[in-house]
């Protein structure tokens, strides 16, 4: 369901990096394991008995003791004269020790074609040198144990997190939903996942440069409108604030209410709802999409539990193509009404719970105008740069950096000229998260000279493509502002 989720540049305020990383760290979704309990499932038999997944390297001694992955590295090949690469055995130590969480599903194999378990992580990793071997240890939840074939081919590694492989997932998940499915015994345990940490309003308006009033317009456009569409600038963060948005009308940062997905030109219905796709065997299977596969899941939950989705470039996209007959059942008020669908012999709806949150880019040059049809459908919140916002203000007071003080001055009064500008206007300015601290480091001349450089100096050129000489005025006034 997360077709795409992460996006660089951040425009958290902050103090330090330490609480930068505290503020934008997102609730981790639930994992998936592909595990070989031994050679050829040699251990199984102890593992499922005892409830553990376990793995070797004894001679390590506590993996908790190596701080990075180029220390076990090191202390690996003290141990193995084979000449051999030790990247995989790496990364499944490190994996194991530091990765898996509590929630997480592993599913254990014998061999490339045979599946013999699947359980559930509910333990810390631990080191257990009582044991005879095997000394690496989690507890694990088994619900099933015995033999299944595996679809395809396995890994043949020892640890594998296939998270990122949605249909092979539902493979394996439907693999283990036969028998056993209606056992009271083997459901999932809600309480294993982590539940979302909560978010609130004066969060929100701590990491993102928006007024107290305009925010309280876009939630409660949000929530009337069910479908807008942030528009702005490069730079002034539409997707950080449309992920930040969902949460706090949330009121926790549950991930798994939210999905995400890019438009392009070349994204159709087929990609966004259902189509058809080859298969390997030289034929053609139907396949839901992300929106469909959302839309059902929110349709699972309460009605009054929101779910969003959130659509990246929404205006790359051909609108009237990529929604089809959606185009009408997204609208507010037709939201339970249903409608066959162009693909498959059933009738669909938009259930009331999910809303719609586009971005869309208003410097792009290559944009046609957007589908009047959409415009209707959607409310549209312009996101201006934030360098007046008091969370802009605070933290730039507290970061106490003369250049960069220099630098925002100059910056501001270049948005001045660009929005002035009869072939640029406001829809062009130079967003504020081109100016927030960088993820992970503290603002030095370094990185202001760098953003000036191969950001700022660039992005004028191709404004000023056709007038070199005032790209090269305005590069010359941010050059001079950090001295």
């Amino acid at each position: 369901m997360r077709e795409q989720w992460d996006v660089p540049g951040t425009q958290a305020a902050a103090d330090s990096p330490a609480r930068d990383a505290e503020a934008l760290a997102e609730p981790r979704a639930r994992h998936y394991w592909l595990f070989s309990p031994g050679p050829q499932a040699s251990e199984w038999a102890e593992f499922s008995a005892d409830g553990i997944m376990a793995i070797s390297w004894d001679e390590l001694g506590d993996l908790a003791d190596y701080p990075n992955r180029e220390a076990l590295r090191v202390a690996l090949a003290e141990h193995d004269d084979s000449g051999s690469s030790l990247k995989n055995t790496v990364l499944c130590l490190w994996e194991f020790q530091h990765e898996i969480a509590v929630g997480d599903v592993v599913y254990a194999k014998r061999g490339r074609s045979e599946l013999v378990g699947r359980g559930e992580i509910v333990g810390e990793p631990q080191y257990r040198p009582d044991r005879a071997e095997y000394q690496h240890v989690r507890e694990v939840r088994w619900t099933h144990d015995g033999s299944w074939m595996h679809p395809g081919n396995a890994a043949t590694k020892t640890l594998t997190d296939i998270t990122r492989y949605h249909d092979y997932v539902a493979q394996l998940e439907a693999t283990f939903g036969g028998d056993d499915a209606d056992r009271d015994d083997v459901d999932v345990a809600p309480d294993l996942v982590a539940p979302a940490p909560p978010y609130t309003r004066e969060q929100f308006l701590d990491e993102v440069y928006l007024p107290e009033e305009r925010y309280e317009r876009l939630r409660a456009l949000t929530r009337r409108k069910k479908n807008v569409i942030l528009a702005g600038p490069p730079g002034v963060g539409k997707t950080f604030a449309a992920k930040r948005l969902a949460y706090s009308i949330m009121g926790a940062k549950d991930r798994t209410r939210v999905a995400m997905v890019q438009f392009h030109q070349s994204y159709s219905y087929e990609d966004f709802l259902m189509g058809y796709r080859p298969t390997e065997s030289g034929g053609f299977s139907l396949v839901e999409g992300p929106f469909y596969r959302f839309c059902e899941e929110a349709r699972k939950d309460d009605a009054d539990r929101p779910y969003f989705f959130i659509i990246d470039e929404i205006n790359r996209g051909n609108i009237s193509k990529i929604f089809g007959e959606l185009l009408m059942l997204i609208e507010a008020d037709k939201r339970g009404q249903e409608l066959r669908l162009l693909y498959k012999n059933e009738t669909f709806t938009v259930p009331a719970n999910v809303h719609l949150i586009g971005m869309m880019n208003t410097a792009d040059r290559s944009l046609a105008v957007l589908d009047y049809a959409l415009r209707r459908r959607f409310g549209f919140f312009e996101m201006p740069p934030g360098f007046d916002s008091t969370g802009f203000t605070s933290w730039l007071q507290a970061a106490d950096s003369p250049s960069l003080d220099a630098l925002v001055a100059v910056v501001v009064e270049l948005n001045t000229a660009i929005s002035g500008d009869p072939a640029l206007g406001a829809g062009f300015a130079i967003g504020h998260s081109f100016l927030c601290r960088p993820p992970g480091g503290d603002i030095d001349d370094i990185w202001l000279h760098s953003v000036v450089e191969d950001e700022l100096i660039p992005l004028l050129d191709e404004y000023w493509f056709d007038e070199p000489d005032t790209a090269a005025q305005w590069a010359g006034k941010l050059r001079g502002a950090l001295g």
